[in-house]
């Protein structure tokens, strides 16, 4: 019997944080990218249908940009 490996999209990963992240303003703001850009990326699909992934230096860009809206969440929350 074979094995099938099935890889997650991105999206899938970060389901829990779906609705709670503006993800239009975070293509804006740490990409430069338009909002569709991203959940190309996020969906594994470009816009003409074809698989797509994050490269090397976007995925650095997204996990900087996670933490960075962790840190930001955290200081806000500390300051109440």
């Amino acid at each position: 019997m074979e094995t099938v490996m099935q890889t997650q999209t991105m999206k899938q990963k970060l389901r829990d944080l779906l609705v709670a992240i503006s993800w239009a303003d975070l293509s804006r703001t740490y990409f430069g990218k338009s909002n569709s850009w991203l959940y190309h990326k996020m969906d594994g699909v470009d816009g003409n249908g074809k698989p797509t992934q994050f490269t090397e230096e976007e995925l650095e860009t997204l996990k900087f940009a996670l933490k960075d809206l962790s840190n930001r969440i955290s200081t806000a929350a500390d300051s109440l």
